[in-house]
């Protein structure tokens, strides 16, 4: 093993150390169980037709959000980047979900969509302007001199984006998800809490907190957590390859 994952791992172990020193110094489980309690609930958890049902439509909602929102703000990146008039009519309506709390759209979504759409609307829109500003501003760094060159030589416009734009986005475009990844998760499960989705984590979240089932609670936390971070790598393998082939360069 590796010196890195050593010490990650020792970083771990010794969380989960702090972890049951200060429930041992609590000593009442309904403020902060132990990590062998919310392990014990999450096994419990883990063998039911309801836990599977309730991460899969927590995970179709948040991650068609998020995928949704890397295919709008790749497209109009692109369209901005070319067309000056495109830019300046997003801008606009970037800025507002910038600045606009994340809870002022969770109630607005509840007034205009079906509760069981809520997360993946929210998911969507907490990640687009990310994703757009990081896309936009890697197709400015693209090389001037070679953009340039194209134009005079007439190279087809879909030529330099694989050739040109493309290697210049691909650093901006991975950074812009690794940024906005967990915060996918953050938000949409925040709406499921806030608008009681029914079969979703939020509503399990706020089910434990209900009836003070602070275990449950701890349990659903880590496999949000879990789920955020696989579909993390998952998200940036897949992206690394799909940029690289069209692009011509090998994964």
């Amino acid at each position: 093993m590796s010196r890195a994952r050593l010490q990650k791992l020792f970083a771990a172990l010794l969380a989960l150390a702090v972890w049951q020193g200060a429930a041992l110094l609590v000593h009442a489980p309904i403020l902060l169980p132990s990590p062998l309690q919310v392990a014990g609930r999450l096994r419990a958890l883990v063998v039911t037709a309801d836990f599977w049902g309730t991460v899969g439509f927590s995970l179709l909602r948040i991650a068609g959000g998020f995928l949704l929102a890397l295919a709008a703000a790749t497209v109009l990146a692109f369209g901005a980047g070319r067309f000056s008039l495109l830019e300046i009519l997003l801008r606009p309506y970037v800025l507002a979900i910038k600045s606009v709390p994340v809870a002022s759209f969770i109630i607005l979504a509840l007034i205009w969509l079906q509760t069981s759409q809520l997360s993946l609307f929210i998911s969507f829109l907490m990640v687009f302007p990310v994703l757009y500003t990081n896309a936009l501003a890697g197709i400015r760094s693209a090389d001037r001199q070679l953009l340039e060159m194209a134009r005079v030589f007439r190279v087809p416009w879909k030529r330099r984006v694989r050739m040109i734009y493309l290697p210049a986005v691909e650093p901006f475009l991975l950074a812009g998800c690794a940024t906005s990844l967990g915060m996918s998760w953050k938000a949409g499960v925040a709406a499921e809490v806030i608008g009681v989705v029914g079969g979703s984590l939020g509503e399990r979240l706020y089910d434990a907190k209900i009836y003070l089932m602070t275990a449950d609670l701890l349990a659903w936390t880590v496999v949000i957590v879990a789920l955020s971070a696989g579909f993390e790598k998952l998200v940036l393998w897949l992206l690394r390859r799909i940029l690289r082939q069209i692009g011509g360069v090998p994964a």
